[in-house]
């Protein structure tokens, strides 16, 4: 078995997440607007999250492939105290292995350092999966949406206490 490692994003990554976003935003049928699909930052993650303060987004590799990601940062149009876990993916050949609990895990140590007290993450309903996982990691269906994310089509809402 190959190791695992997460870590940071570099420059040279932009290309394979973007394309690993695009992957399974398609396998799971999803509009292409209103989600990470569509973002304009999603071909520049790393210079994107290396221009803002409190933020950083992170790949999991398996040996040398980028199979998962996510990111977090400021939860735009909110107070600074509250962030958002972004652009989590996870290619299939990962998915049920307990790589997102340790992804995630990961993320919220992050935000715990940068003074976050709260998370927040929005989804598409059928991603049924995920939401299971973030129940499992403490985040609680909302009834609004919170911040200015531009995901008009995610229309499922959590948020965490950090």
């Amino acid at each position: 078995m190959k190791s695992i490692e997460i870590r940071p994003i570099q420059a040279q990554d932009n290309r394979p997440v973007a394309a690993l976003i695009r992957f399974v935003l398609e396998e799971q049928n999803a509009p292409k607007t209103g989600t990470a699909y569509a973002d304009p930052i999603l071909d520049t993650l790393y210079e994107h999250y290396q221009s803002q303060k409190r933020a950083n987004y992170f790949v999991l590799l398996e040996g040398n492939e980028i199979l998962g990601c996510a990111g977090i940062a400021q939860l735009e149009g909110e107070s600074q105290d509250i962030c958002e876990l972004q652009k989590m993916y996870f290619h299939p050949k990962v998915r049920g292995r307990g790589l997102g609990t340790k992804m995630m895990q990961y993320c919220l140590d992050f935000a715990r350092e940068q003074g976050y007290t709260q998370c927040y993450i929005e989804t598409l309903p059928w991603m049924k999966a995920a939401q299971k996982l973030y129940q499992r990691t403490g985040f609680k269906y909302i009834d609004h949406r919170m911040g200015n994310t531009g995901h008009h089509s995610c229309d499922v809402w959590m948020l965490k206490t950090l």
